[in-house]
């Protein structure tokens, strides 16, 4: 399994993720938009691939990419257990405060 947050480091693979956000798009869409050999492109996308964050479904002679949430989780995951981290935090630093004012 890939680290979700090495995968999105890359700013190409964030791209990618962002042009599939609008819709599915083959690998040679995909790759008309960057300056990168279509080689490349296909690396990118089977990283993307691999770590949950892209299907790819065969339709024809095409190979279509579109999101898939899985990736995301992961990310998601690690984000709200901070979120709920800083809230607490904040949270005890209200009620510290709160009494220091009524002093």
């Amino acid at each position: 399994m890939l680290d979700a947050f090495q995968v999105i480091a890359d700013p190409s693979r964030r791209r990618m993720l962002r042009l599939l956000s609008n819709d599915s798009l083959t690998i040679n869409s995909l790759a008309e938009n960057f300056a990168m050999s279509r080689p490349a492109v296909s690396k990118h996308v089977k990283i993307l691939y691999m770590a949950g964050f892209i299907s790819i479904q065969d339709i024809g002679r095409e190979r279509y990419c579109s999101l898939k949430q899985d990736g995301f989780n992961e990310l998601q995951e690690w984000i709200s257990f901070f979120d709920k981290f800083w809230l607490s935090k904040l949270s005890k630093l209200e009620t510290l405060l709160n009494k220091k004012s009524k002093h």
